[in-house]
């Protein structure tokens, strides 16, 4: 008998599925799912829309991934609610986007005003409270996780490290402006690349994409038609937005009055809208001042209580706003029964508040689309990334504070305890998000009401 025959045979490599492009009723679940799920403000919403989308789904690359990203983080409102508008649209035109960008709010928007109305009838309801309990610490685990995810994509060398370092010291010990630390970082990185060509050119596929396979949405794609800008397409695109934006708007002044409470929410959340560039935290000291001192549409008090309601909810943390709507139209309803008047109010408000986010998208999307691969901009864009990891880490350094360390030299224990396990187990264990979101859910609960702790 030959050698050979006890030599054992080779295994050939295991090929790896290619993914099959969602239909638009499957990505149209997706979506719906995000918006249940989308706790813990920016950081842990672009942490599972990464973990979804590129690890798990592969519907878009990570080069990809981020440069939307980074398109969003320089425009006025809610990032993640952007990207998702933008992702949505590169798979299925423009309702895809729309989709995309509703359903991240819609499940929010419903949640938020029942809360509210609850809030108004009741006050704080015992059930609803121990829940968010056990939220706060997995949605810092969530955070975390995102920050060494993305963080081990981006950050490959020192210079990398030392933008991120120089995001995270400049928010959170300089409180430097939000747009300040993003616009230097991509100064930085258009310069850098000029110069440092090496150490800037560091935008590629992840890992994880290369050991599982090429995405949908690759770096090499064929550029899809509805993805080609035209000034004709942005025309459309701006008088029906603007449209949509200001109808409602105007209509409240012509049937209620040009002093009535709801037109002039409108016009100050449409203001508000072109200004909140950093996301809720940053246009928070704005709203608060203007509608508890000016317009006396809730007390500081109150405006504390909507950002706790806001922070345990799904959707963006700028929902915020939905409550002080709801609020204003409940304490200064006019003609209106209360309830109705809160009703619109916090409709209203949600209404432009989210709808320049489509503005945004679907005006400058095909022109950052047409930029991709440039490799100046693409130096400029991997410095930001590298200062969006310090900006992730900001938020959950700040969250951990308030979540661990609830009073001065206090220590929850039961939130110590549930967001470490939680980060382990993604982290190490790749638990999967829904199971560790309804779970701490679950373990406030007993926590708070069984053992009455």
């Amino acid at each position: 008998m030959s050698t050979s025959d006890n030599t054992p045979a080779t295994t050939p490599p295991t090929e790896v599925t290619p993914p099959r492009a969602p239909t638009f009723w499957e990505a149209f679940r997706f979506w719906l799912k995000l918006g249940f799920i989308s706790f813990g403000g920016p950081g842990g919403q672009i942490a599972i829309m990464h973990a979804e989308l590129v690890e798990k789904r592969r519907w878009i690359s990570d080069r990809r991934f981020l440069h939307a990203l980074n398109y969003c983080m320089l425009l006025p409102g809610p990032e993640a609610q952007q990207l998702a508008t933008y992702i949505g649209w590169l798979l299925h035109r423009t309702w895809g986007g729309i989709v995309a960008g509703g359903l991240f709010v819609l499940p929010s928007m419903f949640i938020l005003w029942a809360l509210s109305f609850v809030y108004v009838q009741y006050g704080n309801v015992p059930w609803i409270a121990a829940v968010f309990y056990g939220l706060k610490p997995a949605v810092l685990a969530i955070v975390m996780a995102a920050v060494i995810r993305i963080g081990q994509k981006i950050l490959k060398n020192g210079v990398m490290w030392g933008l991120a370092a120089f995001a995270f010291i400049a928010l959170f010990f300089l409180h430097v402006p939000f747009p300040l630390v993003i616009v230097t970082a991509a100064a930085v990185g258009y310069l850098g690349g000029k110069y440092w060509r090496d150490k800037f050119l560091i935008l590629g596929e992840s890992k994880s994409n290369s050991k599982t396979g090429q995405s949908i949405l690759h770096d090499d794609a064929t550029i899809p038609e509805h993805t080609q800008p035209s000034l004709i397409r942005a025309a459309k695109v701006c008088a029906v937005c603007i449209t949509l934006w200001w109808l409602p708007v105007l209509l409240a002044g012509l049937t209620l009055g040009w002093d009535h409470t709801l037109f002039r929410q409108g016009l100050f959340f449409s203001k508000a809208a072109l200004v909140t560039f950093g996301g809720a935290y940053a246009v928070l000291p704005y709203v608060s001042q203007q509608a508890v001192e000016n317009y006396h549409w809730l007390t500081g008090g109150q405006m504390l209580d909507g950002l706790g309601l806001a922070e345990t909810t799904p959707g963006p943390l700028v929902m915020v706003l939905q409550f002080v709507g709801f609020l204003g139209g409940w304490n200064q309803p006019g003609a209106l029964p209360p309830l109705i008047g809160a009703t619109l109010g916090a409709f209203l408000t949600t209404w432009v508040t989210f709808i320049p986010c489509f503005l945004w998208i679907f005006l400058g999307a095909p022109y950052i689309e047409r930029l991709r691969g440039h490799e100046h901009l693409t130096t400029a864009l991997s410095a930001v990334t590298a200062a969006v990891v310090g900006v992730i880490l900001n938020l959950a350094v700040w969250f951990g504070l308030h979540v661990l360390f609830p009073g001065e030299q206090t220590v929850d224990w039961f939130a110590v305890v549930v967001s470490l396990t939680a980060f382990i187990g993604m982290v190490k264990w790749k638990w999967d998000i829904i199971p560790v979101v309804l779970g701490a859910g679950a373990l406030g609960v007993i926590y708070k009401l069984l053992l009455g702790s």
